[in-house]
């Protein structure tokens, strides 16, 4: 098997593919450094919007041609089965590139980083053969009139789709994004963060070998630029990002000028509400790695942990004792549990908050500082107390392995905090099952777990309230993101 090193620098020589062809950016250099180690790990050019512009034509000209939709979705569901496959094949080499450029523990990087996008392209394949829900074509029943009148509904793909991912998981995004818009039928322009670029360019030259026609799924990388054009240019029919909601505010922004359809997944702040008498034993680990699992970098962390007065002591006990022992250090070592974060920036961002949290009054009961001996960009998993529902660390998503401890009085009291979020996209419930099942359907979120819920299902929609996004990803709602639906109406 190739070693990482070679591989990240095969990737590197072209990062654009556009029309079937690989080509270089036109752009500055860019250097993926690997967090883990804080070493080069290769250099390669960014894409400018001239070159995003060339790869929207190839979309357009390939989507209105009929290239990719017209063909019957038995196909369209056998080539994204035959990627699901390559997947599979290069599955460890696709882990330690993941490792070496996200940060992520090889053991996460094998499942959900990996493993995971070829259950979601299978979904999608799936999908295609079945159509979206009602059916490619849905007869209606005839209307009586007066005039009698006969109806069908058909529903076609979308058209053309920007695809703009973040660097976290890489490669399940994009099957997130991708599989269902091919799957749809849909011609697509993929926009990955250059921190993730490198898995970005492995995807799709995997999906070539697969036998996606050339313009149909086009590749450039490139900077904030190309990501406004992508997002404001009238050939694109729908934006689908996953990122920050300052940057998905900006993506709105340009979308609205042409008026496209935008599905928009972005970041939380999300609770985690330990009911009175729960099991703290069962409770309180899966809490933790809830907000540590690559290091904190999910969307879907749960960062603000509620626990009645009265089991409080016990639950910190318990969970310092579980976090102090939680392995943190080289991603590439099977034991390893937190790596790093993405960037040396990222890191003195997460310790500003930290700090001026400690400087207002905020007791560390585990964490706050860096590991001893490991070069990379690490952060001990932090828990900490003594914090106002108002606080910015409390309020702010900080992408990282730090939580925020409260205690509550009443159950009332504790949903009302859970709620005092611009969020609403996951949340854990810990507790007797009736009571959790009834307190999950007063939280305001997309998702709640409910004593430790289950495996991630492809065919369930993730979907965020307020500041956590708009649309759906995945499921039925997530794949119907992908079509129009046309009314086609005659005389009975």
């Amino acid at each position: 098997m190739t070693s990482v090193s070679e591989l990240a620098t095969d990737l590197a020589r072209q990062t654009c593919f556009i029309d079937g062809q690989w080509t270089t950016g036109d752009a500055g250099a860019f250097i993926s450094i690997e967090p883990g180690t804080a070493t080069e790990l290769a250099t390669w050019s960014m894409a400018t919007v001239d070159q995003a512009d060339a790869a929207i034509a190839a979309a357009r000209r390939t989507f209105d041609q009929a290239l990719w939709r017209a063909k019957p979705p038995a196909e369209r569901a056998a080539v994204l089965r035959r990627l699901a496959d390559l997947l599979d094949r290069d599955r460890e080499q696709l882990a330690q590139l993941i490792t070496a450029e996200v940060g992520s523990p090889i053991s996460l990087a094998r499942t959900l980083q990996t493993a995971t996008p070829a259950v979601n392209l299978r979904w999608a394949a799936d999908a295609a053969e079945r159509g979206p829900r009602g059916g490619y074509r849905e007869e209606l029943p005839e209307q009586q009139g007066p005039p009698a009148s006969k109806s069908v509904l058909l529903r076609e793909p979308i058209g053309v789709v920007a695809a703009i991912t973040a660097y976290n998981y890489p490669i399940n995004l994009i099957a997130w994004k991708v599989g269902p818009a091919l799957a749809a039928g849909c011609s697509v322009v993929l926009l990955p963060s250059p921190r993730g670029a490198l898995n970005t360019v492995a995807f799709v030259r995997l999906a070539e070998e697969a036998g996606v026609p050339a313009g149909v799924l086009n590749l450039v990388v490139g900077d904030a630029s190309v990501g406004e054009r992508l997002a404001s240019h009238p050939a694109v029919d729908m934006v689908s990002f996953t990122g920050s909601d300052q940057i998905g505010a900006a993506v709105m922004a340009a979308a609205s000028q042409t008026h496209k359809n935008v599905v928009l997944e972005l970041g939380g702040k999300s609770p985690t509400v330990v009911l009175p008498g729960a099991d703290l034993d069962r409770a309180v680990g899966p809490s933790m790695l809830r907000f540590c699992r690559n290091a904190g970098q999910g969307c879907g962390a749960t960062t603000r942990i509620l626990v009645h007065r009265d089991d409080y002591d016990a639950f910190v006990a318990k969970a310092t004792a579980f976090l102090t022992a939680l392995p943190v250090g080289d991603p590439t070592q099977e034991s390893t549990e937190v790596g790093p974060l993405i960037t040396e920036e990222h890191r003195s961002r997460v310790e500003g908050y930290l700090q001026r949290a400690v400087d207002k009054g905020a007791t560390v009961l585990a964490g706050g500082g860096r590991p001893a001996d490991l070069d990379g960009y690490f952060l001990k998993p932090t828990l900490l107390t003594g914090v106002h529902p108002d606080d910015e660390i409390a309020q702010d998503e900080l992408f990282a392995p730090v939580a925020v401890l409260f205690s509550y009085d009443s159950v009332d009291e504790a949903v009302e905090i859970a709620n005092n979020s611009r969020y609403g996209l996951n949340a854990l419930v810990w507790g007797d099952p009736e009571q959790a099942m009834e307190i999950a359907g007063r939280l305001d979120t997309g998702t709640v777990a409910v004593n430790g819920g289950g495996g991630a299902r492809p065919d369930v929609p993730w979907v965020g309230r307020r500041q956590s996004g708009t649309g759906s990803e995945m499921g039925e709602d997530g794949f119907a993101e992908f079509f129009t639906v046309k009314h086609l109406q005659w005389p009975a």
